[in-house]
């Protein structure tokens, strides 16, 4: 009889839990589990949650509930919810869903193994501290699968900016930096098992301050020493705070060859008045002037942006405020979002907009966001870009890849493989796309 136990993680929302899912699963092998695409014949179910989209638990609460069937078969069965909402909900998560056997919160995923080995014991385990040791020390040496061109790679956790929307200070607490020969150790072992583009992941990714062996490094230190790597052909990072553009990293920007020409900087909003009410602690002004020196650093990057619509107080003018700072800056990409109240942040407890109304707002807000992400793609045809290669496409020897601008584009008849890097001429332009051939 095998040993083999078969683990489903299913991954809500971020880029950082995409990277929280492949350590949970690197940790979970050491027990002696594979993944498995199905829960069906998962011996263990784990959610990886997150708290940014609108009703988040609720969410989590009606996927548990279609698990149901599933550990009544299977007794056995360990179902589990970590992330963001099982830092928030704790306790009541196994209160309000009595067949869930664990909650672990994002600071602890490395102490699964020993909650695995509580619920093997028939007692509930749950862990939403924030521990003293770190969490990605304690995960070193962990079995480790062969990896696709491209990765996730966290280098940043936390967050000290309290945005008035925002839940992340209070489920992933305060802003830490991992030290920089952890960062470089686990980027080089990335290129060894065929990382080709690593992309360096923190709430507030550019606020990094990690400790190197000559004092303490910024961001834009940290990228300089990924770029001496030899193998590894693309760094990018995501998420940024407009505050933390540092003149080094809008330098970086234009200096440095394997940094990616294209830029993830949220705003939230152009009214000065509702950023002021977000505690943004930036202008529309500054924001704009700050695009300006990004630009001048790097004239063709592509920017993208976040925005949040029917925040308390909002106004009509407010809103046309954003409008007008989105039609300044011509985004390339930007995601969108209507305000939802996140229980114990500042802003919950203000009065909220006119839901039609802010409804509205957000509907008007992403017909201007897509005109101009369909001007940026259509730009692009009869440049010639290149493109690192990442899967087969739909159609019989097509293959699919990305661009400098992380356009997803298609080739048909490349004689390339997964990996590679191609020069390749823009032809079409479609809906979410590109397509192009290669030289």
């Amino acid at each position: 009889m095998s040993d083999v136990k078969k683990l489903y993680i299913k991954t809500y929302g971020c880029q950082m839990n995409v990277y929280d899912s492949e350590r949970m699963a690197e940790v979970m092998g050491g027990q002696g589990y594979v993944e498995t695409k199905t829960p069906e014949d998962a011996d263990m179910i784990l959610l990886n949650t997150c708290h940014i989209r609108e009703k988040a638990a609720e969410k989590v609460y009606s996927e548990l509930g279609r698990f149901k069937p599933l550990k009544t078969a299977k007794p056995d069965l360990k179902i589990g919810v970590a992330g963001c909402v099982a830092q928030a909900e704790g306790e009541e998560i196994m209160l309000r869903q009595p067949m869930v056997d664990l909650v672990v919160g994002p600071q602890s995923y490395h102490r699964l193994p020993a909650m695995e080995a509580k619920v093997d014991a028939g007692e509930k385990a749950l862990d939403t501290d924030f521990p003293e040791e770190d969490k990605f020390e304690k995960l070193k040496g962990r079995p480790k699968a062969q990896r696709g061109p491209t990765a996730f790679l966290t280098v940043q956790e936390g967050c000290d900016k309290f945005c008035a929307f925002c839940v992340v200070p209070y489920t992933r607490g305060a802003e830490v930096s991992r030290p920089v020969d952890r960062i470089l150790t686990e980027a080089r072992d990335l290129v060894e098992r065929g990382v080709r583009e690593i992309t360096m992941l923190g709430q507030n990714v550019n606020a990094y301050h990690g400790a190197g062996p000559d004092g303490d490094w910024s961001l834009a230190k940290l990228i300089w020493a990924l770029n001496d790597i030899d193998g590894l052909e693309r760094i990018r990072f995501t998420t940024s705070h407009p505050n933390d553009m540092t003149d080094d990293l809008i330098a970086a920007h234009g200096e440095c060859e394997k940094l990616m020409p294209y830029l993830h900087l949220p705003v939230q909003s152009g009214s000065d008045k509702i950023l002021k009410r977000m505690n943004r602690s930036h202008t529309a002004e500054s924001y704009l002037k700050l695009i300006e020196r990004i630009r001048e650093a790097r004239p063709d990057i592509l920017m993208s942006g976040d925005f949040i619509v029917g925040f308390p107080e909002e106004t009509e003018a407010d809103f046309q405020d954003t409008m007008e700072l989105i039609r300044q800056v011509n985004y390339g990409q930007a995601f969108s979002f209507k305000y939802s109240t996140r229980p114990g942040t500042p802003a919950a407890e203000r009065a909220q907009v006119d839901e039609a109304e802010a409804s509205d707002r957000l509907k008007r807000l992403q017909a201007l966001i897509t005109d101009q992400q369909r001007a940026v793609q259509d730009s692009m045809v009869g440049r010639e870009v290149q493109v690192l290669f990442e899967k087969p496409g739909r159609l019989e020897g097509q293959m699919v890849g990305k661009s400098e601008y992380l356009h997803a584009v298609h080739v048909a008849g490349a004689p390339v493989q997964r990996g590679d890097i191609g020069r390749v001429r823009i032809v079409e332009s479609g809906p979410n796309s590109l397509a192009g051939e290669l030289i």
